[in-house]
């Protein structure tokens, strides 16, 4: 038993390709049903969907972390023109950007032609275009026709004949007109459709059809596809993408040179207002004192004060400088401001944080445009600023403590040289401070002039982050939909839907289908099994007839008889769970397929609770066994033979006793009487009770040598049979032997009884056979 237990356990789900065949081929019509929709949808998906055409450019990106700068430039324009591969990949699909494609593109307003099956896009095929003159609000679902005249380059749209570049107002909302399409090139059409649709929808539909990827992981080359039904749009699309983020790259970093001018012409309109104060006041005072030369001693003095004065005058200015850059990043709002130049600073260090800063905050206004304040790409910003303000604000501390230590050196040194003004006549020494004055203040100005020069040449020389490496070209031949694919799909799917929802139909069913089942439920072997007779009649078997039902009856009687012979088994207990199951059914036909072969068989009804086997013998039910076991009848009266066949016994139930049947059957005169049969007949077949109410059949097992379990398909709870290897264990019934009953044909057709064997077995029975049933 342990030995056929490891068997079964290793077949479990042992299930090839021709048991699946066999299994579902009998549905063969709802598969072929399946494939023809199949078949059917797939041909009409292709009819009426687009071609989609695939287009491929390639963009080299100048990324920080790879390397891809020109060092040289970067010196020129005081600008950074390093880039972040993976950011610039969401910035070519930003809103902005892709809204800017669509309305110089004119994808708000397509144009379409009328097909047999479906509306045919006419990007190339008409000979205009529609321009809208308010790009930021169009609205309009409604569908417009126009014609276009070759002859006179005209337009006729409602009834009214237009010239092209003529303004049409078409609605309280949009006007538009029509212009040349520069990428005609020819047509066989002469009436046109168009409908105007908000230019952010058509950049959501864009972008869904563009896809980028980095060229290799080494490379910062992008890769840029984007499918579309005609390739030249699809190409057109990709080119002015690359055209809008070139221009959108070279837009912020002209904001940031013309920032930069901006404050160092501030500077230098204030310094020139102060350096022609201070030529008037000379000017007033040589005019009103007569000063016209200093001696060799204020010449010196002046030179020694002008110069201590000019490097205070430029640590002032890198002071002030120093102010506007911690005024700036301290402020919180800084974003939207000017980035101070750090003019006069010599610290690297300042300029390379101040650039980082600068970088982060302008990635920040990107994002904050295309995504949410809270989205996981603004949050790593803002920390990545948080992190680069306290190292400014670090270094500009540490260079204005130094800077004040040198201009205090600066000052004592000053006073010192003012001490010797006593000895300067007055007139002389007011003169001196004046040219001082102008002195420090012309150092300033030439200052500012070169850096306002070096400011211009970065606005002049800033060029585009990217460099395109190949301009879009689109592939001759559709990339989908792939015909054979389609079709491949639409071929495999019926199977997989049709032996999915059978299989699945089949698996939720709580009542036992296949033979299968049983054997993975337990361990016991099945002996037989027995198809469903719509006939009904309770005789199934008799001498003459050959019908598959008989057929079946006698493959049982032989099993039975292999076993009997090897184990000497003539008594066999006939028993099942629940009512219903066809044991009675099995009991008489079993003992009728016996009694034809010339063995002696006697039927024993012990079902004392639902006697049924007297009735298609046509015997009394009285006596019976319960007068014996009472001890109201002898054996010889309730042994009654029957029409049936002549070596065919039964011994009925006779009436039900007042007490319980199982009380009745533990008396002991049970086993007296089967032992006793014994010695008339070669086969006594017993009939008792379902186990899963009534405990009759534990009684009498231990006195037969067989049990034969039934199991009805389609009707005997799967949950019974799990527990009959754990019942069977503590009461136990001897030699169990299951016999599937009532198997009832599956699939199309009349003979396919492939839920009884579970692997799709298909009965031929000839049909005069039949014709006997």
């Amino acid at each position: 038993m342990q030995a056929l237990s490891n068997k079964k356990l290793e077949n479990k789900h042992a299930l090839n390709f021709t048991q699946l065949w066999l299994r579902h081929s009998v549905y063969w019509p709802y598969f072929l049903i399946l494939l023809l929709l199949s078949v059917g949808a797939a041909w009409l998906y292709l009819l009426y969907t687009p071609p989609q055409y695939q287009a491929n450019a390639r963009v080299l990106i100048k990324d920080e972390n790879k390397g891809a700068d020109d060092r040289s430039v970067e010196f020129l324009t005081m600008v950074s023109t390093k880039k972040l591969l993976e950011n610039e990949k969401e910035v070519f699909l930003s809103k902005r950007i892709l809204v800017e494609v669509v309305k110089n593109l004119g994808l708000y307003a397509p144009i379409y032609e009328k097909g047999k099956f479906r509306d045919v896009s006419a990007y190339t095929s008409s000979p205009v275009r529609i321009e809208a003159q308010n790009q930021t609000v169009i609205g309009s679902p409604e569908t417009y026709s126009f014609t276009y005249n070759a002859n006179d380059n005209t337009v006729q749209f409602n009834q009214k004949v237009f010239a092209l570049n003529q303004w049409i107002v078409l609605n309280r909302v949009d006007t538009i007109r029509f212009v040349k399409n520069p990428d005609f090139s020819y047509s066989t059409a002469s009436k046109y459709d168009f409908q105007l649709v908000d230019p952010d929808a058509v950049a959501e539909m864009v972008k869904n059809s563009v896809f980028i990827e980095p060229s290799s992981k080494a490379s910062t080359i992008l890769d840029i596809y984007c499918a579309d039904d005609v390739p030249q749009r699809a190409e057109d699309i990709l080119n002015e993408l690359i055209e809008a983020y070139n221009k959108t790259s070279l837009n912020d970093k002209n904001i940031l040179a013309t920032n930069t001018l901006k404050f160092v012409q501030e500077r230098l309109d204030q310094v020139g207002k102060n350096l022609d104060a201070v030529e008037n006041k000379i000017k007033q005072y040589k005019s009103s004192s007569g000063a016209v030369d200093i001696g060799t001693q204020s010449q010196l003095f002046l030179q020694n004060v002008s110069s201590n004065d000019q490097k205070l005058s430029e640590i002032n200015m890198k002071l002030a400088v120093l102010d506007k850059v911690e005024e700036y990043v301290v402020s919180k709002d800084a974003k939207d401001g000017i980035v101070p130049s750090t003019l006069g600073v010599d610290d690297p260090m300042l300029g390379k944080l101040l650039g980082n800063l600068y970088d982060a905050e302008l990635e920040y206004e990107k994002y904050r445009k295309t995504e949410g304040e809270n989205s996981p790409a603004l949050t790593a910003i803002n920390m990545q600023i948080d992190k680069i303000r306290p190292s400014i604000i670090e270094n500009i501390r540490s260079q204005r403590i130094s800077l004040e230590t040198s201009k205090n050196n600066l000052v004592r040194t000053n006073n010192q040289y003012n001490s010797s003004l006593v000895n300067i006549p007055n007139q002389e020494k007011e003169l001196v401070n004046i040219n001082r004055e102008q002195s420090t203040i012309t150092s300033i100005y030439s200052f500012l002039l070169q850096k306002k020069e070096e400011a211009v040449l970065s606005k002049a020389s800033t060029i585009p982050s990217s460099i395109v490496v190949d301009r879009a070209k689109a592939s001759y031949s559709p990339v989908s939909p792939k015909p054979m694919k389609i079709y491949m799909i639409a071929f495999i799917a019926p199977f997989i839907i049709g032996i999915g929802t059978i299989t699945i139909k089949e698996t939720l069913n709580s009542k036992v289908l296949f033979r299968q089942e049983i054997e993975d439920l337990t361990v016991y072997p099945i002996i037989g099994e027995i198809a469903s007779d719509k006939t009904k009649s309770p005789i199934a078997v008799n001498a003459n007839a050959r019908t598959f039902i008989s057929e079946q009856f006698r493959q049982l009687r032989v099993a039975i008889s292999l076993n009997s012979n090897k184990n000497k088994c003539n008594r066999i207990l006939v028993t099942s769970t629940i009512s219903g199951e066809g044991k009675s059914y099995i009991a008489v036909n079993l003992a009728t397929s016996f009694a034809i072969n010339n063995k002696k068989t006697v039927l024993l009804e012990l079902d004392l609770n639902n006697p049924t086997v007297y009735e298609p013998a046509s015997i009394s039910n009285s006596p019976g066994i319960s007068e014996y076991l009472q001890g109201k009848a002898e054996k010889e009266e309730i042994i009654k033979r029957t029409n049936l066949q002549e070596n065919l016994f039964i011994v009925p139930a006779g009436k039900c006793p007042e007490w319980h049947p199982s009380e009745l059957l533990e008396n002991g005169k049970v086993q007296e009487f089967i032992n006793y049969l014994s010695e008339l007949f070669d086969y006594i077949i017993i009939d008792t009770a379902p186990v899963g109410a009534i405990t009759d059949a534990f009684i009498l097992s231990h006195s037969c040598h067989m049990t034969l379990y039934v199991v009805r398909h389609n009707y005997t709870p799967k949950i019974y049979l799990e527990r009959l290897d754990q019942n069977n264990a503590t009461n136990k019934l001897n030699n169990i032997s299951i016999v599937f009953n009532g198997i009832r044909p599956r699939g199309f057709g009349k003979h396919h009884y492939g839920y009884g064997y579970g692997y799709g077995y298909v009965y031929n029975v000839r049909k005069k056979d039949l014709d006997h049933a």
